[in-house]
């Protein structure tokens, strides 16, 4: 793991999956090409959303590509993104159609990362974002991933006003699955595909993080970069169908089949509470 030498131009691309996410969708991409450090390409997964004419607006976006397909979840619709993108790319940004980066994010990420060549993803300071009222809600989303003592995977800060916490850069157990900057070269030590498949929806940022970690990879989060996600989480749970409550539960598990641990336990426990009891 060796900080390239050399000037020639650092490239970096782009992926996101898209699942009836008009709301933001547009106000994301805007951002994305905003960037003061330009990116090379972006790609958008359409993941079997019900109405799609509406992606025909960003076809003003020559460095756009759109994939269409059905609803295959959001690990495969990233790895179908990724495989799209060029060979030479340097750093893959993998983002969430709800979250805004400003317009210095993309550079600060490549110094940040160029600095520190052990790094093998990076994420920022990720901030609540209220989209009734257009502005931030003065609380944090993520400042990174953290395993409680008896196995749960929180969010580090959610839900906490952001009031000057959290300001030092940081290695991390996992980052967010909302905003993670890749090393092309960290991405390709895993082999393929990026994400685990067999993750539909929720834990397949920490698998992946765990992968990377255990192939020698830092995983650093930084408060220089601040984004902005609609992430509902102050009415996730209680929003939250028991259909979705029970895929996160057995993602959970999968997680720990995966990467065998005593915290299985606390996995196993939280879809019977799930299961039967509705929790």
């Amino acid at each position: 793991m060796t900080s390239r030498s050399d000037s020639r131009h650092i490239s970096v691309s782009a992926v996101l999956v898209s699942h009836n996410s008009q709301a933001t969708l547009a106000r994301c991409l805007g951002a994305l090409f905003e960037q003061k450090y330009p990116l090379d390409s972006v790609v958008l997964v359409d993941s079997g959303s019900s109405e799609t004419d509406f992606l025909q607006e960003f076809d003003q976006y020559d460095r756009l590509q759109i994939i269409y397909g059905e609803n295959k979840g959001f690990s495969r619709a990233n790895n179908l993104g990724y495989r799209k993108l060029s060979p030479e790319t340097d750093y893959v940004l993998f983002v969430n159609p709800d979250l805004f980066v400003l317009s210095d994010t993309v550079g600060k990420a490549v110094s940040i990362c160029e600095e520190n060549p052990g790094v093998g993803m990076l994420s920022g300071r990720l901030l609540g974002y209220d989209m009734a009222q257009d502005k931030a809600n003065g609380r944090i989303d993520s400042t990174g991933i953290v395993r409680q003592w008896y196995g749960r995977w929180i969010d580090r800060g959610q839900g906490e006003p952001d009031s000057g916490v959290y300001l030092e850069p940081m290695e991390m157990p996992a980052l967010c699955g909302a905003f993670l900057f890749c090393r092309s070269a960290a991405l390709k030590s895993l082999g393929t595909p990026v994400f685990d498949p067999d993750f539909f929806l929720y834990k397949e940022d920490i698998e992946l993080s765990l992968r990377l970690r255990k192939n020698g990879w830092s995983l650093l989060y930084h408060p220089d970069l601040k984004v902005y996600h609609c992430r509902g989480w102050q009415s996730e749970r209680a929003e939250m169908s028991s259909a979705l409550r029970l895929l996160a539960a057995k993602s959970e598990i999968l997680l720990y089949r995966k990467h065998p641990s005593p915290y299985m336990v606390w996995a196993v426990l939280k879809y019977i509470l799930v299961r039967f009891l509705r929790l």
